[in-house]
């Protein structure tokens, strides 16, 4: 997927999410990252999407933390993450959608709808 597809909001959610992963010394960065990198988002619009879906934002923030704590770390990790296949998978989906849409750009709003 090209990055100069992506929208400069969601470009700035993977940048936030890769820096989660590092952080958490985590060899792969997980949809579960950029998830929640979106919903942390200042300005972002992926909250008030949820929300305008009667989803409770404050759980969904509660459960991504939680499911981040279990995935595994490495120790003496070399900051070195990759995206993993998982988020490769749906970031290749939302290319789709995106296309068949006829959408110019890759937006936060289409990567949650393929999610």
């Amino acid at each position: 997927m090209r990055m100069d597809k992506l929208t400069s909001k969601f470009q700035l959610a993977i940048a936030d999410a890769q820096s989660l992963a590092v952080g958490r010394d985590h060899q792969f960065i997980e949809p579960l990252h950029l998830m929640s990198a979106l919903l942390d988002q200042e300005g972002g619009t992926v909250n008030h999407l949820l929300m305008q879906s009667g989803v409770n934002v404050n759980i969904v923030r509660s459960q991504l933390g939680e499911a981040l704590e279990r995935l595994s770390s490495i120790e003496n990790a070399s900051g070195d993450v990759h995206l993993s296949n998982d988020l490769s998978r749906l970031l290749n989906l939302t290319d789709k959608l995106a296309q068949k849409r006829k959408d110019q750009f890759i937006s936060s709003e289409l990567f949650v709808l393929a999610a």
